[in-house]
């Protein structure tokens, strides 16, 4: 459904534009001197925000290390995310790379999901 919803990934320049393309890049909503909530656009396709959502939930139930970036996001001291703030960056993650994987060609590999900074930091929490 994913490839059927986006279709050749080698046309975007980025993961981000793929991201972007599903309406989940973040907008704030402010007017003057108030500042609003920063929420998801929704200006892209909404079948493929909705196919990315549910990747992501099964990413996080199967995947070790996408579970352990989710726990890591919604148990951190600072700036600790909400359970569906977390999900949209654990689809962050997955488009990340989804798009390494078919623009070099390669196979997954675990121990190439996050580098070495992150992963201290998923060890601490």
């Amino acid at each position: 459904m994913f490839i059927g919803e986006v279709g050749d990934i080698n046309r975007f320049d980025s993961y981000e534009q793929i991201r972007r393309y599903a309406g989940l890049n973040l907008v704030e909503n402010s007017s003057g001197k108030h500042q609003g909530k920063t929420t998801i656009s929704k200006r892209g396709r909404s079948l493929l925000r909705s196919i990315l959502y549910r990747m992501a939930f099964t990413m996080v139930n199967k995947n070790k290390e996408i579970k352990e970036l989710y726990k890591y996001l919604t148990t951190r001291k600072e700036n600790r995310l909400k359970k569906k703030q977390a999900i949209i960056a654990v689809i962050g993650k997955i488009l990340q790379i989804i798009y390494a994987l078919v623009t070099k060609n390669e196979e997954y590999k675990a121990t190439r999901v996050f580098t070495q900074n992150r992963l201290e930091q998923l060890k601490v929490a």
